[in-house]
């Protein structure tokens, strides 16, 4: 039971075109229900389903999860594909979470991505308490429906149940990691006067997919709820003008076709400065490849000997190495021979020195034709 008017799921048939259009959390289809309707209108099947555990109580929400919405999300999705060729998907607050995943499990599939100020990520510091809260407080009084035009109709409950809500943070966390596999055309509506999403979620949103065609639609005069509120006709507008140009082309599905054009682009480029004719004449870096190898294979490079030394250059090898000896036994034990001091070692090195470099030095003719070293 509950006291919820037109909280029912939606099924407006139509053309070959569909659109599943998703409530919020705590909500129902009642509040979409003038968007799903003008965009029939225009000739679109339009399916609105009520998510497990809305439209009727909160102490039913408080029984089902994230993956529990989710997955009645895909559900539908499928049976609408039984009907329809092409499929554009909107999302409302948590629905625009719920349309986001959907997107990035599923974006090859969807035409174009429609979000209304969309929930994608926890911006009150309360939501960190929700894991010890949802044990003591089962609910928590919500706060009045936001929009701006007087009489508004309910179309959810008056309660926020903790446990469903704690849960929400789990959608929100792979949406907002995941926001860069969606690269469907995107149009995002966020109203400057939200009172329950902060405007913020949509810039994150911007900011962070990769779809290649986003457009922005900003509503000044209506709250969270647009699809009741006093721009609810430029909000159905602005919704088949943007499924429009992707049908007709004008929005792109992704960036591959403008990514595919330039390295085509940049191969042919490349391609038409080569030539296949072996006859044309070599280029300077292919000579000077020639001759490095050409080089390489007539240069050997030299393995100089030393010659062994004659009967002058041991002589005076003798003269240094005694001459050193002798220096240096006289020095560390004042051992003196000669009784000339450390001279006759000094004089023996420097004559060892002078006799080994004479006879080792040959004139330039002994190399015969080239340069000396």
């Amino acid at each position: 039971m509950t006291d919820i008017p037109n909280s029912e799921e939606m099924t407006l048939i139509g053309g070959k075109i569909g659109v599943l259009l998703l409530h919020g959390f705590t909500g129902s289809p009642a509040s979409v229900r003038p968007w799903a309707q003008g965009l029939h209108a225009a000739g679109y099947t339009v399916r609105v389903p009520r998510l497990p555990g809305h439209g009727t109580s909160w102490v039913d929400l408080n029984h089902t999860r994230w993956e529990d919405w989710f997955g009645a999300v895909e559900k539908e999705f499928l049976a609408l594909q039984s009907h329809c060729t092409r499929i554009f998907v909107a999302g409302f607050s948590v629905g625009g979470a719920l349309a986001l995943r959907l997107a990035q499990t599923r974006g090859s599939e969807i035409e174009g991505l429609i979000l209304l100020n969309p929930s994608v990520t926890p911006d009150r510091k309360i939501y960190k308490l929700l894991p010890l809260l949802q044990h003591f407080i089962p609910s928590v009084k919500g706060g009045p429906s936001d929009v701006s035009l007087p009489g508004a109709p309910k179309h959810g409950y008056g309660r926020i149940p903790l446990r469903a809500l704690n849960s929400l943070r789990g959608l929100w966390k792979y949406v907002e990691r995941d926001l860069y596999l969606v690269d469907t055309p995107l149009m995002i509506g966020y109203s400057v006067n939200d009172h329950v999403v902060n405007p913020d979620n949509s810039e994150l949103v911007i900011d962070n997919v990769y779809s290649v065609d986003i457009r922005e639609v900003i509503f000044e005069k209506s709250f969270h709820n647009v699809s009741l509120d006093v721009e609810a006709e430029a909000l159905v507008e602005e919704t088949l003008s943007f499924m429009e140009d992707v049908l007709t082309g004008e929005l792109r599905a992704s960036g591959d076709a403008d990514e595919k054009e330039l390295i085509d682009a940049e191969f042919e480029a490349i391609v038409s400065g080569l030539s296949l004719d072996l006859s044309e004449p070599t280029t300077y870096l292919d000579e000077l490849e020639a001759a490095e190898n050409s080089a390489s294979e007539k240069f050997t490079p030299p393995n100089p000997t030393i010659p062994p030394p004659d009967q002058v250059q041991r002589a005076g090898l003798i003269g240094l190495i005694g001459g050193l000896l002798y220096t240096f036994f006289h020095l560390a034990f004042h051992l003196d021979f000669l009784g000339l001091g450390p001279w006759p070692g000094i004089v023996a090195f420097l004559s060892g020195i002078a006799i080994y470099i004479w006879r080792t030095a040959r004139s330039p003719d002994d190399y015969g034709d080239g340069a000396v070293l």
